[in-house]
């Protein structure tokens, strides 16, 4: 049994594994990304506040789906082209995932689990939610499709300074 997000680990974008105990002491925000949906523009926002808030401790952790819409169909390759010349991407991406059924990715059955949605629900209802996690790795916040970046910037300075 997990105990801790920092006992996890995923594969990135270039197959290589990285243990999420490599972001200790970080504020991370983890969200689960698209190429072809209404949301896609969000990785905009994502971006700026990575670029701005980095070297104060913030992690943005993407994890491709194609669970909603079939709205990432591509391979990795192809998502990693797309992202680096559509928005630029320099936050780490990962892997396209499962977040949600039997075959949901170790890390999104985990973050559901210690912050639920509306009204309780477990399961991710699109692309583009997002997960706030504290500098002790705990999820205080979970964000819809329709919250963008942006408005999360005031959640993230405030973990940044705890």
């Amino acid at each position: 049994m997990k105990e801790s997000f920092y006992d996890f680990k995923a594969k990135n974008i270039n197959g290589n594994e990285v243990s999420m105990s490599s972001y200790d002491g970080k504020v991370i925000l983890i969200v689960n990304v698209a190429s072809s949906c209404g949301f896609t523009p969000q990785y905009e926002g994502l971006q700026k506040l990575y670029d701005v808030y980095k070297e104060q401790g913030l992690e943005i952790l993407a994890f491709p789906c194609n669970q909603f819409g079939e709205q990432e169909k591509g391979g990795e390759e192809e998502i990693k082209d797309f992202c680096e010349k559509n928005y630029s991407i320099t936050f780490p991406i990962f892997e396209k995932v499962e977040v949600n059924g039997n075959d949901a990715h170790p890390i999104f059955k985990f973050i559901k689990e210690q912050k639920k949605g509306f009204m309780g629900t477990e399961s991710i209802k699109w692309n583009f939610s997002k997960f706030l996690l504290n500098k002790s790795g705990e999820v205080v916040k979970r964000y819809g499709s329709l919250d963008v970046p942006e408005n999360l910037e005031t959640d993230i300075k405030q973990l940044l300074g705890a």
